[in-house]
Formats: structure tokens, sequence, C-alpha cells
């Protein structure tokens, strides 16, 4: 069995993720692993939480989820983030998450 990337966990029927966000980029992308958490780009500036929103937008989005379904567990003025995704219907294949 292939060794879990760090950057995810299942807790239940929810998915947490350890993310690293660099605000002002030019699209909403995942952009790999940044050591041990999921690199995500958003376009929006971290400016009076505009990239915190833009972010739980893009990851609602693609985890096909509503924006109350993605919750900013930790880290709301910081670069490093944890999510908890309630029951996400759909996981991005580029993420390479295996379903509970």
């Amino acid at each position: 069995m292939a060794e879990m990337p760090a950057f995810w966990r299942w807790q239940g029927d929810n998915l947490i993720l350890f993310c690293h966000i660099q605000a002002g980029a030019s699209a909403n992308e995942f952009a790999g692993q940044h050591g041990d958490r999921l690199k995500i780009r958003v376009r929006s500036a971290a400016i009076e939480g505009k990239a915190n929103a833009s972010l739980c937008a893009f990851l609602a989005e693609q985890f096909a989820v509503s924006k109350q379904a993605v919750e900013l567990s930790k880290g709301s003025q910081s670069r490093q983030k944890t999510f908890k995704i309630l029951a996400p219907t759909t996981i991005p294949s580029a993420l390479n998450i295996e379903q509970t």
C-alpha cells in the first residue's frame, strides 16, 4: 500500500486538509505539495478575509459541496491553514486522495 500524503486525512465522512496558501496568484488552483501541506493558489489578495472567502468558494466547487460545508478550522490569519470538508461528494483527481 502506498504511503498516504501528509496533507490530508479522513475524520469519519469528513476530509481534513492541511494547506499552504499563496494569495494574489494568477489563478485559483491546486499547486502540488509544499512540505507536508497541499499548496493552493488563489487570485484574491490576503486583505480583509478576501483570500479566505475565495479559498472556501474554490474548495466548495472542487469538492462539490456547499460553501457552508467548508470549515476553516485553523489559521485564518496565516498562510498555513487547516480545512474540514464536510462529507465531500467529489474528490479532485489531481489530489490523489483515497475515498473512505
